[in-house]
C-alpha cells in the first residue's frame, strides 16, 4: 500500500487504548463477537486471564480497582455473557470502585444474525454504572476510552461500561493518535468550611471520629491518619473503613458492625459531635441519626447525600487527605476536651473480645476471627464472601493497615470473596491472603477454584461450614418464623479441592485450626480449608445481650 495511509484495526486501536492507560491484566470470558480482541491481546502486553464465570471476572476487576485506585478491566460476549457481568457492575457501582466492563455485540451495520443473542446490553447497564455507551466508529476508539477511564477514576470512582460491536472491532481506519493521560487533582476543600467545622470541634464537649467507605481509598490514607494523630480524637469505624488509621490505634473505639444497640454505640450516643469521615451512605447505617443525637460534620470527596438517618449539619468538601491536614492545622494543640469518650474504649473492646479464645467444639465465630488473626500479619488481607460470619469479622478482627480486610457492605452479594481474594493474591504475590465464605457463599463461584490454581497463585481458602444459608436462617429465627427452606447438602471439600489441583483440610479440633491456616500458608499454592461453625452465638450475643445491655443504658 505505498503510497496510501496505513490503515488500522479497530480492535488494535482498542488494545493500544487500554496499554496507554497502564491496563496489564484483563478478566473475563470472551466470545465469538470478541475474537478481533483476543487476538490484538495476544500480541499485546496485556494478559488475558481467563475465568470460569463472566461474574468471577467483574469481582476481581472490582477488587483491583479498590486495591490500587486504578480500574480493572473485564471483558464479556454480548447477551448472555454480558449479563452475568451485571452483578459485578452493582457490586462495584454501590461499592465505588473503579472498573472498566467491555461486552461484545453483533454487527451494527448488518445483521446476518437477525437478532440471536441480542439484548440491550447499554440500557440494561446505565443504572448499573457510572457511564454505558456503544462504540460506534474505530476511529473514535481512543477518545472513548480515555473518558472511559477518566469517568470511573472521578469521585465518586465506580464501573463504566463499553459495548464494541464486531465489525467496529474488526473494522480498518486511518491510524490515530493516543490521548495522553495526565494527572487529575481533586481540590482542597473552601476555606469558609474548614473554619465552620473547626469552629464546631473546638466547640465540642465530647467529639467522635468515624471513619466510613471513602477513607479506604488509596490516595486517603496519610493525611486520615495525621488528623487523628494531631487531633488525638478517638474514632470508630463502619464496615468498610477499617484499617484506615494505621497509627493512632489507642484511639479506636471499635467498628459498627450494627446500625445501633452494640458496645461502639456507647461511644456515638455519647458524643455531643460525630467527624463523619468518608462516610457513603450506600453502606448499612453505621448509626442512625435522630433529633435528640449528636450534630455530624460530613467530611468527603463528595458532598453528602442526605438520608432520612444520615443529614450532616456541616460539610467539608474536597481532596479528604489534604483538606483534613488543613483542618488540623486549626485544631492541634487546641482541643483539651479531645479524649473525653476515651475512657469508653477499654470496656467496649473487652466485650468485643469476650469468648475469643473459648475452646468449645463447633467453634464459635469469636474463636474462628481470633485465631485467623494470630497467623495473618498486618499487611495480610482477609477477603470475605457475605454470609453471618461477616458481622463477627467486622466486630472483632483488628486492622491497621486500610484494605486488609475486604468487605462489601454496599451491595452485599454472595460468590464475590473468593473472586475478591484471588485479585489480592494476584497482587500482592508476596502477602498471605485468605478468602472466607460459607459453604452457600462459596459454592456460587467456587469453579474458580480452577482458575486460582491454573494462575499458580498463593491463596488460602476458608469455608465455614453450617449446610445452610446461615445469615438468613438467622434471621428468620430472630423474627419467629419456621425453621423452613434454608439448609441443603455439601459435596465433601477435601475432595473437591483435590479435584481442582488444590490442597484441601478439614479441622477436627479448635485447636488444630491455627496450625493448620499457618502450615498452609508457608507452603504455598491454593489450600482449601473446611471448619464447622456454632452459630448460636449470635442468638446469645448479638440478640439477647445486646438487648440486656440497651436496658441497662436505659
Amino acid at each position: 500500500m505505498s503510497g496510501q495511509e496505513r490503515k488500522v484495526k479497530g480492535s488494535d486501536l482498542f488494545v493500544a487504548a487500554l496499554e496507554n492507560e497502564g491496563v496489564d491484566r484483563i478478566f473475563g470470558v470472551p466470545g465469538e463477537e470478541n475474537l478481533d480482541v483476543v487476538e490484538s491481546l495476544r500480541t499485546s502486553k496485556i494478559e488475558l486471564v481467563l475465568t470460569r464465570h463472566e461474574q468471577a471476572a467483574a469481582f476481581m476487576a472490582a477488587t483491583h480497582g479498590r486495591l490500587t485506585g486504578k480500574p480493572g478491566v473485564c471483558l464479556s460476549t454480548l447477551g448472555p455473557g454480558a449479563l452475568n457481568l451485571s452483578t459485578g457492575a452493582a457490586y462495584a457501582h454501590l461499592g465505588a470502585m473503579p472498573m472498566i466492563l467491555i461486552t461484545g455485540q453483533k454487527p451494527i451495520m448488518s445483521s446476518r444474525q437477525a437478532r440471536f443473542q441480542i439484548v440491550d446490553v447499554v440500557a440494561t447497564m446505565k443504572p448499573l454504572t457510572k457511564l454505558s455507551r456503544q462504540i460506534v466508529s474505530a476511529s473514535s476508539i481512543p477518545t472513548v476510552v480515555r473518558d472511559a477511564f477518566r469517568v470511573a477514576m472521578e469521585e465518586r470512582p465506580g464501573p463504566v461500561h463499553l459495548e464494541l460491536p464486531e465489525d467496529i472491532a474488526g473494522d480498518e481506519v486511518p491510524g490515530v493518535p493516543m490521548i495522553p493521560v495526565h494527572p487529575i487533582e481533586i481540590p482542597v476543600a473552601h476555606r469558609a468550611a474548614l473554619d465552620r467545622a473547626a469552629e464546631m470541634i473546638l466547640a465540642a464537649k465530647r467529639p467522635l471520629v468515624m471513619m466510613g467507605a471513602a477513607t479506604s481509598r488509596p490516595r486517603s490514607t496519610h493525611g486520615i491518619a495525621s488528623f487523628v494523630r494531631r487531633t488525638g480524637i478517638p474514632f470508630f469505624t463502619t464496615q468498610m473503613g477499617k484499617g484506615t488509621v494505621p497509627g493512632g490505634t489507642n484511639l479506636y473505639m471499635g467498628t459498627a458492625a450494627l446500625s445501633e444497640r452494640d458496645y461502639v454505640h456507647d461511644a456515638i450516643d455519647a458524643a455531643d459531635l460525630i467527624v463523619a469521615i468518608g462516610h457513603d451512605p450506600i453502606e448499612k447505617p453505621p448509626f442512625i441519626m435522630g433529633p435528640s443525637g449528636p450534630k455530624v460534620i460530613h467530611v468527603s470527596y463528595t458532598s453528602a447525600s442526605v438520608e432520612q438517618v444520615y443529614f450532616p449539619d456541616a460539610e467539608v468538601v474536597g481532596d479528604v487527605g489534604p483538606s483534613l491536614e488543613l483542618l488540623a492545622d486549626r485544631l492541634e494543640g487546641k482541643l483539651p476536651q479531645a479524649a473525653a469518650l476515651l475512657p469508653l474504649r477499654e470496656e467496649i473492646l473487652a466485650h468485643i473480645a469476650d469468648r475469643a479464645t473459648e475452646a468449645r467444639w463447633p467453634p464459635t465465630p469469636q474463636r474462628i476471627v481470633h485465631d485467623i488473626r494470630q497467623v495473618i500479619p498486618e499487611n495480610g488481607i482477609v477477603a470475605l464472601d457475605n454470609g453471618m460470619y461477616k458481622i463477627w469479622f467486622a466486630r472483632n478482627y483488628r486492622t491497621r493497615v486500610a484494605n486488609t480486610l475486604l468487605l462489601d457492605n454496599a451491595l452485599a452479594t454472595m460468590g464475590a470473596g473468593l473472586p475478591s481474594a484471588m485479585m489480592a493474591a494476584m497482587l500482592y504475590p508476596d502477602r498471605r491472603v485468605l478468602a472466607v465464605a460459607g459453604d452457600g457463599g462459596f459454592m456460587m463461584n467456587s469453579q474458580e477454584m480452577e482458575t486460582a490454581v491454573r494462575l499458580k497463585l498463593n491463596l488460602v481458602v476458608l469455608v465455614l461450614e453450617d449446610n445452610a444459608y446461615g445469615m438468613i436462617r438467622w434471621k428468620q429465627a430472630v423474627d419467629h418464623f419456621a425453621d423452613f427452606g434454608m439448609t441443603f447438602g455439601n459435596p465433601d471439600f477435601v475432595q473437591y479441592a483435590k479435584a481442582y489441583g488444590a490442597k484441601g483440610h478439614r479441622i477436627e479440633s479448635v485447636d488444630s485450626f491455627g496450625p493448620t491456616l499457618d502450615a498452609a500458608f508457608k507452603q504455598g499454592g491454593v489450600h482449601l480449608v473446611v471448619i464447622p461453625i456454632d452459630y448460636s452465638e449470635n442468638v446469645r450475643v448479638l440478640v439477647d445481650e445486646l438487648r440486656a445491655h440497651e436496658k441497662t443504658k436505659a
